[in-house]
């Protein structure tokens, strides 16, 4: 969580890593690993700190990025695998909300994020293009909603809000959002396989 003061800049950095990972998340996946554990690391460590304490949830977000950044980027099979499993998670979310539910059973959570994972090993490149392109694209979405004055998206960029974890359940007068998640999803893969993909 980050003051309300730094919801504009936290937002650029949303778009411009959202830009990165999703056209040439492949070609500079060590990059986009260091980006989003910077990102998670700074969510996490700056979330302990008190909301008076502008100073110390500001170190608290520098310190835990660099942390996050470290680590994933040192841990890169261990980042493919959470590619992966990321993805089976996405899978279960999607098809359980399409089918009328709420939310999917633990179980099949657990399920798909495993084969996800075990197919991201298998499967490296095409895993990583479309990890990236996706995960980079819904950055992207949330990211210029922030830039655009969206109060939401802009709290959920700085606070770690529920809707930035679900594409397909964006609240009311969102239901554009799933369209351009995928579209520019699928503009990022293309890219990718077309150009950043083709050799590493």
């Amino acid at each position: 969580m980050l003051p309300v003061s730094y919801e504009v800049p936290a937002a650029a950095l949303l778009v411009l890593g959202g830009v990165v990972a999703c056209f040439a998340g492949y070609r500079l996946f060590r990059v986009v690993l260091a980006i989003y554990g910077f990102v998670l690391g700074a969510m996490l460590a700056s979330s302990t700190m008190g909301i008076s304490n502008t100073v110390g949830m500001v170190l608290g977000a520098i310190v835990g990025g660099v942390i996050g950044a470290l680590v994933l980027t040192l841990a890169y099979f261990a980042g493919i695998a959470l590619v992966g499993a990321g993805l089976g998670a996405l899978v279960a979310h999607v098809a359980w909300t399409q089918a009328g539910r709420v939310d999917p059973p633990a179980a099949a959570v657990i399920a798909l994020s495993i084969a996800g994972a075990i197919a991201a090993m298998l499967l490296q490149r095409y895993v990583i293009i479309l990890g990236t392109a996706f995960g980079g694209a819904w950055t992207i979405i949330l990211g210029v909603l922030a830039l655009a004055g969206d109060r939401r998206a802009a709290r959920a960029a700085s606070t770690g809000g529920v809707w930035i974890l679900y594409p397909f359940s964006p609240g009311d007068g969102r239901q554009w959002i799933p369209i351009a998640w995928i579209a520019l999803g699928v503009v990022g893969a293309a890219v990718q396989w077309g150009m950043t993909g083709r050799k590493r």
